[in-house]
C-alpha cells in the first residue's frame, strides 16, 4: 500500500513552531493549493490543506518560510477522528511532511529598513549539515 502526498502551494500564514514535552520541534501551517481546473466563471478553486512538520523540517519551516511563500511538501496523509465533550464526532485530515522545499526567493527587505536590517539569511537545504564537511581541512 502507498500513502504519499506531493503538494505545491503558498503558505496562508507563518508556520507556528511548538515543542513537545520531550523537546521535539513540531511546526504546523496551512497551504493554499489551486486546483488544476477552472469553474464555469473562469476562476480556480483553492484547497486549504493542514501541514504538520517534525524535527528538522519543523525548524526549517519556522526559520525560513513565511506567509505567501511558494513551497513544495512531500509527505503522507494522516486522518484523525475523535469525539468532543458534547458528543460530536470530528475528523481532521493533515499532511505529515517528510520534505519541505522553498520554491521562490524570500522577499527582499523593504526600503523602509535602513541598512537592510531584517534581511533573511540564504535558505539551507533541509538536511544540510552545519560546519565543515568530511572533505574539509578544518
Amino acid at each position: 500500500m502507498l500513502n504519499r502526498v506531493i503538494l505545491i502551494g503558498r503558505l496562508t500564514a507563518d508556520p507556528e513552531l511548538r515543542y513537545t514535552p520531550s523537546g521535539v520541534p513540531v511546526a504546523s501551517f496551512r497551504l493554499a493549493v489551486d486546483r488544476q481546473f477552472k469553474k464555469q466563471g473562469g476562476e480556480r478553486e483553492t484547497d486549504f490543506i493542514n501541514i504538520v512538520a517534525w524535527r528538522q523540517s519543523a525548524e526549517f519551516a519556522a526559520n525560513y518560510l513565511g506567509k505567501g511563500r511558494l513551497i513544495s511538501v512531500e509527505g503522507r496523509l494522516q486522518v484523525r477522528q475523535w469525539t468532543t465533550q458534547d458528543g460530536q464526532r470530528r475528523t481532521s485530515y493533515d499532511v505529515v511532511a517528510d520534505s519541505i522545499q522553498g520554491l521562490d526567493r524570500p522577499r527582499e527587505p523593504s526600503a523602509a529598513t535602513p541598512g537592510g536590517a531584517g534581511a533573511e539569511e540564504p535558505e539551507p537545504e533541509v538536511g544540510e549539515e552545519e560546519g565543515p564537511g568530511p572533505w574539509s581541512d578544518e
